[in-house]
């Protein structure tokens, strides 16, 4: 009790004045809910980018030497807009920087994160409001710095997203392009970090009154250990990111080796640091969508989420165990059979933890009375291809099928599907589950709607095809498969997957159009317009006010007290509602 009036006095010292300048209130705002805006604006902003650059690579694969239509002529000018090989080689090493690093990122982590931390657990603001406007800006001069790299000499990055050693270095990749990558990550990096360790300290120090580890929404478990593994770990690329850039700029040799320099370097050893992130970085994208959709399912199945306490720790093993499983990114490189194997069985353990999540998840739908609202559809789309990506996983987890898989297409379809689809649906969920709260105003529900399955459906046709033509060998990063006797009969099939991406493209103009008309011209929307408990939605207007709460509410129930039968005037209640006691109950009951 002691420690929550702690919090509570602690919280008092974070209101803020509110601003009263344009500068202040919207560009260097220290409000974390204008600062989730900028993040979002940020990311949507290089989501169409990325998926525009998608849209490149798959017609070079379709249409191997055919001009790009429209834009394609001013891209692609020096070879009469035709996507060149090293074209080619940028784009898809661009799209999977923007993507992971400066799309999914900025809305999922920067965004929703900062959006719903201190409103879900019932605070006035971040615990460093400073350090969370300085967060928004060092990712928005990476973000400028990438953009930069387009322009300069000799093109932008070409080493992959990867930007695997030696290929990355000067010898593998000259000019600005690669360095100006290599300082984007690291600025990049830097926000990720100081947005972690406000995010932790948050939740750990303001919490409201009443709200104890398993009373918090499973949103804010998917984020609190998201900013974990992104302090402990993004840290480790920031050393590979320095050292690469040692090596491309001042002529050292930590990743050179071999007859053609005069040094003792270690090409393996960027792999060892870049992956010892990169695989935490796999459930760093997705931990804050399984926790908003563990959420959301429970919501709008009107039915308490199944084994809350059991979710939680199952998302607690997973963070732990994505530390020790990094090796299975690198079982061609020839390490030794006995760290393979090793590697391999701690992969096939991490699956349990996942596998209860997901057995979770079916049992919170399961007899539920489903509202198929915009956000729960794409919830249950979440549900399926998390599902389908989980389970491809398997066998790139295995050794002996891995040798085989390896840098085929199959790679590219399972982790699209766990990252990419998964995350993008989960983005969409997020959007318009707190679109209401975030603006104040409604979508058009119909066209929400409309847009899920002009997603779901496409989305479902790319990767699951990757699958198949990786199954069937084809190497990802062809220029053009053709030239392949043994790959030609795969290109009616990348025909197929190709359109599929421009259908699912294309089919993001619903929303585009329904964003921003209900934006400006939205109807006014309800304060708790879904009938939903956590606090964000029962104690904070909507918008919510500049300093949240009037006053810090008192947690009572936990985030999903739904279908309750002490409760007979509706089917939920608020995590800050006394439970009504029995006799009250009967009093409330007709006669009869």
């Amino acid at each position: 009790m002691e420690s929550h009036e702690h919090d509570q006095d602690h919280d008092e010292q974070h209101i803020h004045p509110e601003p009263t300048s344009f500068i202040r209130k919207y560009i260097f705002s220290m409000d974390h809910k204008v600062i989730a805006k900028q993040f979002i604006w940020l990311g949507l902003s290089f989501l169409f980018l990325g998926g525009t650059m998608a849209m490149m690579i798959r017609w070079q694969l379709a249409n191997p030497g055919v001009p790009f239509p429209i834009i394609g002529k001013w891209v692609f000018a020096g070879s009469n807009g035709i996507v060149s090989p090293a074209a080619y080689t940028s784009l898809f090493t661009m799209h999977g920087t923007i993507m992971i690093f400066f799309a999914i990122t900025p809305i999922m982590i920067g965004g929703y994160g900062n959006f719903c931390i201190p409103l879900m657990i019932g605070a006035r603001d971040m615990v460093f409001p400073t350090l969370n406007m300085l967060s928004f800006w060092a990712q928005f001069t990476s973000s400028c710095v990438l953009v930069a790299s387009f322009f300069v000499p000799m093109g932008a990055a070409a080493a992959g997203w990867t930007s695997y050693a030696t290929l990355s270095t000067q010898l593998g990749t000259p000019g600005w392009g690669q360095t100006m990558w290599v300082i984007a990550i690291f600025l990049a990096g830097m926000s990720t970090i100081m947005g972690a360790v406000n995010y932790i300290t948050t939740v750990i120090r303001l919490r409201a009154p009443g709200m104890t580890w398993f009373k918090m929404p499973l949103t804010v478990w998917g984020l609190w250990l998201t900013a974990i593994l992104n302090a402990l770990f993004v840290p480790v690329l920031g050393s590979a990111a320095i050292l690469l850039f040692l090596d491309r700029t001042f002529g050292t040799h930590f990743f050179l080796a071999g007859a053609m320099v005069k040094g003792g370097g270690d090409p393996l050893l960027y792999q060892h640091l870049f992956w010892i992130f990169g695989h935490p970085e796999v459930y760093i994208l997705i931990l804050p969508a399984w926790g908003i959709i563990s959420d959301i399912l429970s919501f709008f199945a009107r039915k308490p989420a199944y084994s809350y306490k059991v979710t939680a720790l199952a998302m607690v093993a997973i963070c732990v165990l994505s530390a020790v499983v990094y090796g299975h990114h690198m079982f061609v490189t020839s390490m030794s059979p006995l760290l393979g194997e090793s590697f391999m069985v701690l992969t096939m353990i991490i699956s349990v933890p996942a596998c209860v999540l997901f057995l979770n998840w079916l049992h919170t739908i399961w007899q539920g009375r489903l509202r198929l609202t915009a956000p729960m559809l794409f919830s249950l789309g979440l549900v399926f291809v998390f599902g389908l990506g989980g389970l491809t996983g398997i066998y790139l987890a295995d050794i002996p099928t891995d040798l085989y898989l390896h840098d085929t297409y199959f790679v590219v379809g399972h982790f699209h599907l766990t990252m990419a689809a998964a995350v993008f649906l989960g983005a969409f969920a997020s959007i318009y589950f707190w679109f209401p709260k975030m603006f104040g105003r409604q979508f058009n529900h119909t066209w929400a709607k409309v847009h899920f399955w002009l997603s779901f459906i496409p989305i479902n046709m790319v990767f699951c095809g990757m699958l198949v033509i990786g199954n069937a060998g084809m190497q990802r990063r062809l220029y053009n498969p053709n030239e392949y006797e043994l790959f030609r009969h795969l290109h009616p099939l990348n025909v197929f997957i190709s359109y599929s991406a421009f259908a699912l493209y294309f089919g993001q103009i619903p929303f585009i159009i329904n964003f921003f008309y209900s934006v400006f011209f939205g109807k006014k929307a309800e304060q708790n317009p879904w009938e939903v408990t956590t606090l964000e939605w029962t104690h904070a207007s909507s918008p919510p006010v500049h300093h949240n709460y009037d006053v810090i509410p008192t947690v009572l129930n936990g985030p999903h007290e739904f279908s309750n039968p002490l409760v007979t005037d509706k089917d939920w209640l608020g995590q800050c509602e006394p439970l009504p006691s029995a006799a009250v109950v009967a009093e409330k009951k007709p006669a009869g």
